[in-house]
């Protein structure tokens, strides 16, 4: 099952995000990380800011030992947590995009905001990697602005650990470069229910 995220530090400046202490066991990770990092269907995606590979968990044929991520009760689950979480009401139309950065990538200071209808407004992220160790590189970095000296919190990416945070034009964020190693990110995107 996907972590219960029960064990979470919330924080409302810069802006509101969450971290989350591991508590998947072992075995149904090095599970996950065996299709991702043998069988997944990855694709390269560059942008102005980033390099990275992807895919969608959405619409897609998994094997039963990663379909979890994508099941509707695991969606249900997360989707009810980032509700309670940051008190909004969510929409089901929700992305789950599956994110491998290897040796020498890096996703730059961005805040993943778009002016428009019906936008992303709340993400969730599921670290999985093996024997991470700080040589590794990419760790999550919360910014207060825009500009690197504006860095005020690292969040290493230990396996099964999960963080979450509110879009908005103020959540600035970026990944480390990754020295060694593979770092894959599940991503959950939500969008809120606005009352017009």
């Amino acid at each position: 099952m996907f972590p219960n995220l029960n064990d979470i530090d919330f924080k409302d400046e810069p802006y509101k995000f969450f971290s989350s202490s591991p508590n998947t066991d072992d075995k149904t990770i090095s599970t996950w990380l065996d299709w991702f990092e043998n069988q997944a269907p990855w694709r390269l995606v560059e942008t102005d800011f980033y390099e990275q590979h992807e895919f969608s968990l959405l619409n897609m044929d998994l094997p039963e030992c990663v379909s979890i991520l994508a099941h509707e009760d695991t969606l249900n689950h997360v989707k009810s947590k980032v509700e309670e979480l940051f008190n909004v009401r969510l929409s089901s139309n929700l992305e789950v995009i599956a994110h491998k950065l290897v040796k020498g990538q890096t996703i730059r200071i961005h805040n993943d905001f778009l002016n428009i209808n019906d936008r992303e407004t709340h993400r969730v992220l599921l670290q999985l990697n093996r024997n991470f160790d700080e040589s590794n590189g990419g760790f999550l970095m919360i910014f207060k602005g825009k500009e690197p000296e504006d860095l005020v919190e690292i969040i290493e990416p230990i396996s099964g650990s999960v963080q979450g945070f509110e879009i908005s034009s103020e959540s600035h964020h970026a990944v480390s470069t990754i020295h060694s190693g593979e770092r894959y990110t599940v991503v959950y995107s939500f969008r809120e229910i606005v009352n017009d």
